[in-house]
Parts: C-alpha cells; structure tokens; sequence
C-alpha cells in the first residue's frame, strides 16, 4: 500500500494561520525524503522512501477557497479507490470534515482533540466552522471515539449525538489501562481506521504551537503511547491538523510532528516488510 502525503492548507472558518502549519509540515516531510533518498549507507527509512509521494493543494484565489470541499473530497476518494493510505497534514480541523465524510458508520475514527467539536454555545456560530464541522457532516458520521477532551461545557445528551465514545484527558491520566482496553476493543470491531490528530490534544508545556490551548494535556509519550496499542493494518490515514508555526518555540512542536510522521512511517512499512 503506497501512501499519499496531501498538504492541504485550507484555514478559513476558524485558526487562520494553521494553513502555514500543514505547508511547513509538507516541506519537513519532502526534506526527510530527500534526504533518506541522498544518503548511501542503509536507514530505516528505506523501507517507506520509494513508497510516499507528496501532493500539494494552494488556497489562493476565491475559487479554490469556495471549492475546498468538494476539492478534498475528490482526492481522497481515489486514494481510497486506488488501494493508497493517506497523510492529511491539514491547516485547520474542518480540513478534516471530508475524511470523515468518506468513511461509513462501520470505521472508526480515533481522534485526538482537546475540544469536542460539536459547539452550539451561545457565542458559538451556528455557520460551518472549525468548532463545530461535526455537526455538518453530508451523511451518517463513522464511529468517533474522541481521546484527550478538556471540555467542560457540552453536556453528555448533546455530545453523544456525534460521538460513540468520550475518554477524556481525565480518564486517560486517572486510568489509562482502561482507556487503552476499550480502544483496542473498538480496533478489533472496526472496518476502517482513520487517526485524526488535532495538535491540541497534546499540553501546550510539550507543544506550544496552537491556538487554543488547554492545560493538564496529553504528552507525546501519551500519544505515542496510545497510537502503538492501537496501530493495525486496518489503518487507511492519518491527519494532523491546528499546527500554527507561529506560536512554535524553538521548533519544539515541529520537531514532535516530523519525528510522529517518521515514527508512523515506519510502523506502517517496517512491519509490512
């Protein structure tokens, strides 16, 4: 199975600024390739070298904001026709909505998100926008199993309308033995997985770079953690998504998601081979 890395840098509707997130992580993840391709003793990354391509999308012109969409929707679908995992490396989390829109009610999505996107607060619009795209999905959502929530807003009756199941930040830190039991459960039962990896999920003391950060957050050894105990080979893709380099320091939060795609990279073709 080849994979597709799709940089898709879309950041309108909410966390402008993201969409120089997904770029910058399109061009570490090129410079990786290049250079696993330049060196001439043998690495680990020879087993995903001749197997990833890069594709990149621009939003900069009307047209190509208005017609995002149906745009994202038209790659993932051959990708998915054509037997091809996918990389989404996304500027905002709506740049996802199209994933989820693809999978049926019998995948699985395990999302990393610190909010559970699904706001219908007073002050939140009711227009399509990053915070709430889940409630405007064109068709029946898959299973959505939200790790690392710090919400405290949206009450139960409200958020179970979108999600099969909420562990939040405090179940995982009070009891994560149990959160890993259920989602290895999940994994059995699922047909297609897709991960989905809002950069928020992690403390802002490990990964500055977002715009709505929230304390008492999962480390990267969490995730890591995590994405090990539930990796499979019924996974079709990955996104990452809310990267704002802006808000980076250092290059602490670029340098967690290059050695991430690395790491998932190899778990996928290491194991394959």
């Amino acid at each position: 199975m080849r994979t597709t890395a799709v940089v898709f840098p879309f950041d309108q509707f909410g966390s402008a600024g993201t969409g120089a997130g997904a770029q910058l992580m399109g061009d570490a993840l090129r410079e990786m390739l290049e250079d696993i391709d330049e060196e001439t003793e043998p690495t680990r990354g020879d087993c995903f070298v001749d197997q990833v391509s890069i594709e990149e999308f621009t939003f900069d012109t009307p047209a190509h904001c208005l017609d995002w969409r149906k745009t994202a929707a038209a790659v993932i679908r051959e990708k998915f026709d054509g037997g091809e995992s996918l990389l989404w490396l996304a500027g905002n989390h709506l740049c996802v909505l199209p994933v989820y829109e693809a999978l049926d009610k019998n995948d699985l999505v395990i999302q990393f998100d610190a909010h559970l996107d699904v706001y219908n607060l007073s002050d939140s619009v009711s227009e399509l926008s990053h915070g709430n795209f889940l409630m405007h999905t064109d068709g029946s959502l898959p299973r959505v199993v939200n790790i690392g929530s710090r919400d405290q807003f949206l009450p139960d009756k409200h958020t179970g309308e979108y999600f099969h199941r909420i562990r939040t930040a405090e179940d995982w830190h009070t009891d994560p033995a149990s959160v890993l039991k259920s989602l290895q459960s999940l994994v059995k039962k699922a047909g297609r997985i897709w991960l989905d990896i809002d950069c928020d999920a992690f403390d802002p003391s490990y990964f500055p770079a977002v715009q709505h950060p929230l304390p008492f957050g999962l480390s990267p050894a969490h995730v890591l953690q995590i994405l090990a105990a539930v990796w499979s080979p019924k996974i079709v893709g990955v996104s990452i998504s809310e990267f704002d380099p802006g808000r980076d320091r250092d290059d602490r939060s670029l340098s967690t998601l290059v050695w991430l795609m690395e790491w998932l990279l190899l778990k996928r073709y290491e194991s394959a081979g």
